[in-house]
């Protein structure tokens, strides 16, 4: 069944808000380049109505975090096959891009700003060439979602071709108008499916997990009162979600190396319910951490920090961090990587962690 929205007036005599109809889903782009939170809170556009060299011109592209690249396509009037078919084929142009590429993309977007220093403005992280365009998703936005084109999209996800579709509405309230949206499929999935640039293979059942290691959260305290931990926007925490109890996961320190292995204990849960066990019992980890933990917007239910309970099967300080040339590493807080450098990172990894095989 196609998304719809229905948005009412809050009183004692609710009222329905009266559809609208957007003038053109090219003031639609506009809003999105005006204010690209209207799309994403964690995305970064880079580039806007750029030439491809199959024919045609992508309306939006934007980077993750991670260095990942969004492929953004504005349904307007086309029909779902050719909208789709289209944005498949302007994929397999996203996909080859080189990080000068896309620093040259960037530049005409933005003319006299740096790639580099607008990401570490964006995201708090230093962009690296190595990981940047190493995957890409595809994102559809429409002002309505017919059955087909939800059919198509379905069945593209299924098979894990990182699709969404992402459906605004317009509706009246007196002089002004409202814009909605809602996305077809969850954006953790989209988001944790983006397509590997390369030879990818099935998936070989570890996790892996980006401890961000600062002022913010001690891996300390993360040994220490066994947990996981991750916050800053939901691009970050909503990856938590992919674990289940017994599942086992991989630590890495960007900049330091893998820290060590354990087994999921338990669900997420966010800086208001996790508390830790002390000698002098149940403590939250704002009394007994030595980390800031967004305490700041712990009542920001899409900022604030979330956490994993963790049984650490074999951990190791920072300052003995494993990393070797070649080892997988990426920016998701949580992941489930089909690269074959996964694989070999794992194996790798278990001889340095000889008691991660204990528990099963």
């Amino acid at each position: 069944m196609a998304i719809r929205t229905a948005l009412w007036k809050v009183s004692a005599q609710p009222q329905a808000l009266i559809e609208a109809q957007l003038p053109s889903e090219k003031l639609l782009e506009d809003m999105i380049v005006a204010a690209p939170k209207v799309l994403s809170d964690e995305w970064m556009l880079i580039g806007r109505q750029e030439s491809t060299d199959v024919g045609g011109i992508i309306d939006l592209l934007a980077v993750a975090p991670d260095g990942s690249l969004v492929l953004i396509e504005l349904k307007r009037d086309r029909t779902p096959r050719d909208v789709v078919a289209q944005a498949l084929d302007y994929a397999g142009w996203v996909e080859k891009l080189k990080p000068e590429d896309i620093a040259a993309i960037y530049g005409r977007f933005a003319p006299g700003k740096n790639l580099a220093a607008e990401f570490q403005e964006a995201f708090g992280l230093p962009l690296d060439e190595d990981t940047l365009n190493q995957s890409h998703q595809i994102v559809i936005v429409s002002s309505s979602l017919d059955p087909s084109t939800e059919r198509i999209v379905a069945y593209l996800a299924d098979r894990d071709i990182p699709i969404n579709v992402l459906c605004f509405q317009i509706f009246s309230n007196g002089n002004e108008q409202i814009l909605s949206r809602a996305w077809l499929l969850d954006p953790v999935h989209t988001q944790t499916t983006t397509r590997p640039v390369g030879k990818n293979e099935p998936w070989n059942g570890e996790f892996y997990h980006s401890f961000g290691h600062s002022n913010e959260r001690s891996w300390d305290d993360a040994v220490k009162y066994g947990f996981i931990s991750a916050g800053g926007g939901r691009w970050y925490s909503n990856t938590l979600q992919l674990l289940g109890k017994n599942d086992r996961v991989w630590a890495k320190v960007p900049g330091a190396g893998f820290v060590g292995v354990g087994r999921v204990k338990g669900p997420v849960q966010s800086i208001q319910d996790f508390v830790v066990q002390t000698e002098a019992g149940e403590k939250s980890i704002l009394e007994v951490g030595h980390a800031t933990y967004l305490r700041e917007w712990m009542d920001d239910p899409d900022r604030c920090e979330y956490f994993v309970p963790v049984e650490w099967l074999q951990t190791v300080p920072i300052s003995q961090a494993v990393h070797e040339v070649g080892m997988f590493g990426n920016q998701n807080s949580v992941c489930k990587p089909t690269t074959p450098k996964w694989r070999t990172t794992v194996e790798r990894l278990k001889e340095h962690f000889p008691r991660s095989e204990s528990k099963d």
